[in-house]
C-alpha cells in the first residue's frame, strides 16, 4: 500500500546558536502534520513552523536522523542541510567514559535514558525534593507525580540515571538523608552548563550578543627616554630565554637576581621591587673572571623599557665590553693620557637615569679624540649603589645603544705588573 503525500516540507539544519543542536523549518500547506510528529518526539517550538531539537546528551544529529525516516514514512518530504548531514556522519564518543566496556550504540541508549529523566525534571512529571554533593558528581531523590514512584538519582547530565526506588517519599528521604546529610540540600541542584545551553537553544536562535570591545586608548609616539618603565622583570625574563649563554641565579633573598653571562665576565644584578629613582639595574664587566672590574653601569626603576631592551640586546650581540683593560670598549684607540688633575665631580662617561630619571647616557662628544675631562682620573672602582651623576647634556638615548662605534673608556685603573693576582674569584659586585 502506498503511504499518500502530505503537502508539507520539512528542512532540517544545524542550530545557529548551539554546538549539536538542530533546527525544523516546515512549509506547506499541511506543515501542521509534520509540526504534531516533531512534537511528539520531544521538538520543541521557539517559533512560527520553527521547532528546535535540543538535548544534552549531544545526540541531536542522530535523532534528527531517525526523525527524518520517520516523516519520510509519513508521506513528508525532508531535506537535510549540508553541514547537518556532516554531523550525522561524523564518527565520535565521550572522552575518559566510566562505562568503557559500553559500545557506542550501548552508550547511546544510556544517555537517552539521562535525557527523559532531564525532561521529565524540565516539564514537572518528577518532583525532586532533595540534592547532595557526591564526591565529584550530584545525586538527587524525587518522586515521579503520576505513580508515586520515588527514585535515587546519581551523576549528571548525560550520565544521570536511576540508582534506587522507594515506594515512598518519606522512605526516600530518609535514606538519602542517611547517606548525604552531611551535604543535603533541599529542591533540585542548580543547572549544569549543559543544562543551561540546552534550555536556551529550546527558547530562542539567536546567536550570543558580542558584547562591544573597548576601545583601544589612542598611541602617543614619544622619545625612548619619556616612555614608562614597562615590566622589567619580563624585560629579563624574555631576554635570559631568548640567550642561553646567560644564566639566571637567584639568591639567598628575593628581591634580588643575578644574571651572569657563561664566561662570567659579564654580570647583572636587578633588584626587585626597587624605589623608582633608586638603583634597579647594575651591570658591570670583568676582563676574566678574577680580575678587577673594567666598568660598571646602573639604571633606576624609572629607566624606559626601550632603553634597557637595547642595552641588553646591545650586551647580548656586542663584544664591546670584552677589552682590555686602558683601552676603548669598542677596540677603537687607545685613550690619551689621564688628565694630572681628577674631575671636580668625579664623575664618570657612563652615567644612568638618576634622581631625574634620564636613562643610561654617554657625557662626552661622540668624536674621535675624547678631550682629557672625559676621561675619569679616579682609580678606585665604584660601587654598584655609586650611581654616577646625570649628565647635563639633552635628554635622549644613549649614543653607545644607538651605534657601536661609540666611545667607553674603562673606568678602574691598570693593575701594578707588581701587584699580586687576587687569590680568589671576586665577589659579584663590589659594595662601597
Amino acid at each position: 500500500m502506498t503511504t499518500p503525500s502530505v503537502d508539507a516540507h520539512v528542512r532540517l539544519d544545524s542550530h545557529p546558536a548551539h554546538s549539536s543542536a538542530v533546527t525544523a523549518a516546515l512549509t506547506g500547506t499541511q506543515a501542521h502534520v509534520a509540526h504534531m510528529a516533531l512534537e511528539a518526539d520531544g521538538w520543541i517550538a521557539v517559533a512560527e513552523n520553527i521547532l528546535v531539537l535540543a538535548r544534552i546528551d549531544h545526540e541531536e544529529p542522530y535523532w534528527a536522523e531517525k526523525a527524518a525516516q520517520a516523516l519520510n514514512a509519513e508521506g513528508i518530504t525532508t531535506e537535510i542541510a549540508p553541514s547537518l548531514r556532516e554531523a550525522i556522519d561524523e564518527e565520535w564518543t565521550w572522552a575518559n567514559y566510566p562505562m568503557p566496556w559500553c559500545t557506542r550504540s550501548e552508550i547511546r541508549e544510556v544517555s537517552d535514558q539521562a535525557q527523559k529523566i532531564y525532561d521529565d525534571i524540565q516539564y514537572g512529571h518528577l518532583l525532586i525534593h532533595a540534592h547532595a554533593q557526591d564526591g565529584h558528581t550530584t545525586v538527587a531523590v524525587g518522586t515521579y507525580l503520576s505513580g508515586g514512584k520515588s527514585v535515587y538519582l546519581h551523576g549528571e547530565n548525560h550520565l544521570r540515571q536511576v540508582a534506587d526506588t522507594f515506594d515512598s517519599p518519606a522512605q526516600a528521604l530518609v535514606a538519602f538523608e542517611k547517606a548525604h546529610g552531611d551535604t543535603m540540600r533541599p529542591g533540585p541542584a542548580p543547572m549544569t552548563d549543559t543544562e543551561r545551553a540546552a534550555a536556551k537553544a529550546r527558547t530562542s536562535l539567536d546567536t550570543p550578543a558580542v558584547e562591544p570591545e573597548a576601545p583601544l586608548p589612542a598611541l602617543e609616539i614619544v622619545p625612548a627616554y619619556a616612555a614608562d618603565a614597562g615590566n622589567h622583570d619580563a624585560l629579563l625574563d624574555t631576554f635570559l630565554d631568548a640567550h642561553g649563554d646567560w644564566q639566571k641565579r637567584r639568591t639567598w633573598s628575593d628581591e634580588t637576581t643575578h644574571a651572569i653571562h657563561e664566561d662570567q665576565t659579564l654580570r647583572i644584578e636587578r633588584v626587585h621591587d626597587a624605589p623608582t629613582h633608586e638603583t634597579a639595574w647594575t651591570i658591570a664587566a670583568y676582563e676574566t673572571p678574577v680580575s678587577d672590574r673594567m666598568w660598571v653601569l646602573t639604571a633606576t626603576g624609572s629607566t624606559p623599557a626601550p632603553v634597557l631592551q637595547d642595552l641588553l640586546h646591545h650586551l647580548a650581540h656586542n663584544n664591546d665590553w670584552d677589552t682590555a683593560l686602558g683601552s676603548p670598549l669598542d677596540g677603537g684607540p687607545s685613550p690619551p693620557p689621564r688628565s694630572p688633575s681628577p674631575m671636580p665631580d668625579g664623575s664618570t662617561p657612563w652615567t644612568a637615569a638618576g634622581s631625574t630619571g634620564h636613562p643610561p647616557r654617554e657625557t662626552r662628544e661622540s668624536n674621535s679624540t675624547p678631550s682629557p675631562r672625559s676621561i675619569p682620573s679616579r682609580t678606585s672602582t665604584p660601587g654598584p649603589s655609586e650611581q654616577a651623576r646625570a649628565s647635563t647634556a639633552p635628554p635622549g638615548p644613549s649614543p653607545h645603544l644607538r651605534t657601536p662605534q661609540a666611545h667607553c673608556w674603562p673606568t678602574c685603573r691598570k693593575p701594578s705588573p707588581t701587584e699580586p693576582a687576587p687569590a680568589s674569584p671576586r665577589p659579584l659586585f663590589e659594595h662601597a
